[in-house]
């Protein structure tokens, strides 16, 4: 074969490689990303992952264990409620993985991250050139449940997924514990008949694990740009929480938003209006039947115009409605929702809940 040739044929390779798109991850678990396939016996040193590229379909970096479920050295105990493996990344340690995705379209990543030691842990979430820090010292769930969820918008047909451990601790291997990690796209948005709220039933938001759900938390905008719950704004010290109505109670269709942080909680919406217009904001407001009890009362705001809504939670997934008329002032309007109260599961006080909250709706009074 002669040079000439030879050329010919690897130009047309590089042409053919560079024209061909890998196709977007589906939605669901990203691959390995429940950490099932571990190291091979060789690439471990106890728990410690020994090698770049040890932990199957990720690349690691620092000190990263490879941790099984259940009692551990020390008296400590790590809750996998997903499976029965985790990754736990220590001092300054990442994993990473390159996901194919549609570039432009807007993802979220839901994955479970829970703290393993007293002190303060954060997590570093990156992808795309878009990153968020996650402050987990708070726990909202006592069974090592906890889930998250990230939102970015791809600028590129490949993204590299990167979870990231910020600290230094005095011992290195303290650091946040990761489990099931999925990916969805999200739908673009569409107004429904009769309701100048988008997504105002909260059915499109992050994807959720269906073999176990504590919720998944939704970071306020301080912490991620662009919001998992589409057309809504978690714009709060606290997340709300996103629950589906095959692990909890919710008023209507498949999804809710649960106020789990008290008056640190809020979401909140800018609609279209006419100034000097009046309309008719209503909502539904109740407890997710998880156990949530006591005096709940969610106050909601449009324009110069406020509302409470009491509900008396016996935690049986009770309902009930409320109503805004308010006067536009400007083309544009502030929906917000908050919960007044602070609230405990009534059988497990470390458990943060609070009113569930779903179609919320507005139309010309």
């Amino acid at each position: 074969m002669s040079f000439l040739t030879s050329l010919c044929i690897v130009l047309y390779l590089a042409h053919i490689s560079s024209h061909t798109t890998a196709i977007p991850t589906p939605d669901g678990m990203l691959p390995n990303g429940n950490f099932e396939l571990g190291p091979k016996p060789s690439n471990l040193k106890k728990t410690m992952i020994i090698g770049k590229y040890s932990l199957p379909k990720w690349e690691i970096k620092g000190i990263v264990e490879y941790i099984s479920g259940g009692p551990q050295p020390g008296g400590f105990y790590f809750a996998v409620p997903r499976g029965t493996h985790a990754a736990r990344l220590g001092n300054e340690a990442s994993i990473s993985q390159y996901v194919p995705v549609e570039a432009g379209s807007t993802y979220s990543l839901t994955f479970s991250a829970t703290r393993t030691c007293a002190q303060d842990e954060k997590l570093m979430v990156h992808a795309d050139g878009d990153s968020g820090e996650l402050p987990i010292q708070t726990l909202y769930s006592t069974d090592g449940g906890d889930t998250y969820a990230y939102a970015f918008k791809a600028i590129r047909s490949t993204v590299k997924v990167t979870f990231h451990n910020p600290g230094i601790q005095e011992d290195p291997t303290c650091g946040p514990l990761l489990d099931a990690i999925a990916i969805k796209k999200m739908p673009p948005l569409k107004y429904s008949a009769g309701n100048f709220v988008k997504n105002g039933n909260f059915e499109i938001g992050p994807y959720v694990f269906k073999n176990f759900s504590t919720g998944v938390l939704l970071l306020p905008k301080i912490h991620d740009i662009i919001s998992p719950l589409p057309g809504w704004i978690v714009e709060s010290l606290k997340p709300a929480k996103y629950v589906d109505s095959r692990h909890f109670n919710v008023p209507s269709g498949l999804s809710a938003i649960e106020l789990v942080g008290g008056r640190e909680t809020a979401i909140a919406q800018i609609i279209r209006t006419i100034p000097n217009k009046f309309y008719r904001l209503t909502f539904v407001i109740g407890d997710a039947k998880n156990g949530c009890h006591g005096s709940m009362m969610v106050e909601a705001f449009a324009a110069r115009e406020t509302v409470k809504v009491r509900h008396e939670s016996q935690g049986k997934g009770e309902f009930k409605t409320g109503v805004l008329k308010f006067k536009a002032i400007s083309n544009r309007t502030r929906l917000t929702f908050y919960s007044a109260f602070y609230h405990t599961k009534l059988h497990d006080y470390g458990h943060f809940c609070g009113p569930v909250l779903d179609d919320v709706k507005v139309w010309f009074y």
